[in-house]
């Protein structure tokens, strides 16, 4: 989406930034208020960022989890948002079985499968470049989007390939006090037609417009197990605002999406062998950088079905 616009504009009587982003200090909370930070125990957590990413250590993902340490990996993930498994060398079931104990898992009819219905495989290379080089939370174009993701790669290129991570608890806790007030109650509209159209033949697409019709979700959902609240639209699936005219919800949507590029609320995650990361989808946002071509780059991803935002 591109718009002209101004360095600051009015918002209900207050000017602020266009991009809605204020110099200085920010608020970087990682836990919810009134939630203590508590020691690990049955691995070594080690943090890549202040507030996003962690590095877990002593787990093997291809044995099945106990209940506890089931329990534990999940605080973390409520915690971290997205963790970080070096020295992996797992299969595609044994990733769909881990994945499991977080529930059902969802297919995708708009992206390759690898060996399983329930795997996306991501094979990228001069021939066939990646799009996912956008900010965005995925398939928010479900009534209920997915509750996170594992994603391996299966062949990591020289040099390159990252993956970025947003936040989007800190992003809605830095917003000004002006743009929370626009955006409380709002609702937006999610569509797959957008973020899919930019490299999938038209004919495909429409064949799903029954299945996948757009759908509402908050603008601001809160997360079902901490109660944080999140910014909780995307600029690949949402297209805008309902009830607001086409530029003042384009102006909104461009400010709101803007907060996933602020530094201090991203972690970037350099790929190698055997390396698993586990996000948590109701509470970020991810960009995979493009960086990497001519080489090879293949990632597989199962996701969890999740449930509907609030």
């Amino acid at each position: 989406m591109t718009l002209e616009l101004s360095d600051r504009f009015t918002l209900r009587e207050a000017t602020v930034p266009a991009d809605g982003i204020l110099e200085g200090t920010r608020v970087l909370r990682r836990l919810p208020e009134g939630v203590e930070s508590r020691p690990y125990e049955l691995f070594d957590l080690r943090p890549l960022g202040r507030v996003i990413g962690a590095e877990i250590h002593g787990v093997d993902l291809g044995e099945p989890l106990w209940p506890e340490l089931r329990a534990e990996l999940n605080r973390a993930l409520l915690e971290w948002k997205v963790l970080f498994f070096r020295d992996q060398d797992i299969t595609a079931e044994q990733q769909r079985a881990f994945a499991r104990n977080w529930g059902e898992l969802e297919t995708n009819p708009f992206i390759p499968r690898g060996d399983y219905a329930e795997v996306t495989r991501f094979a990228r290379d001069a021939s066939m470049p990646a799009f996912e080089n956008i900010w965005h939370t995925d398939v928010t174009f479900r009534p209920e989007p997915a509750l996170g993701s594992v994603l391996r790669l299966v062949q990591v290129p020289p040099v390159g390939g990252d993956t970025m991570w947003a936040d989007m608890a800190a992003a809605y806790d830095n917003l000004p006090a002006e743009v929370k007030s626009r955006i409380e109650g709002l609702r937006a509209v999610h569509d797959y037609v957008p973020g899919f159209e930019r490299f999938s033949d038209r004919e495909f697409l429409a064949g799903w417009q029954e299945e996948f019709p757009p759908v509402e979700h908050p603008v601001v959902r809160r997360h079902p197990e901490t109660g944080r609240r999140t910014l909780f639209v995307n600029q690949a699936f949402t297209t805008h605002i309902v009830g607001l005219d086409r530029v003042e919800s384009d102006r909104l949507l461009h400010l709101l999406f803007t907060q996933a590029h602020v530094p201090e609320y991203q972690v970037r995650f350099r790929w190698a062998a055997n390396s698993v990361a586990f996000w948590d989808n109701r509470a970020t946002q991810h960009y995979a950088v493009n960086d990497y071509q001519p080489h090879v780059r293949i990632a597989e991803r199962v996701a969890i079905a999740g449930d509907r935002p609030e």
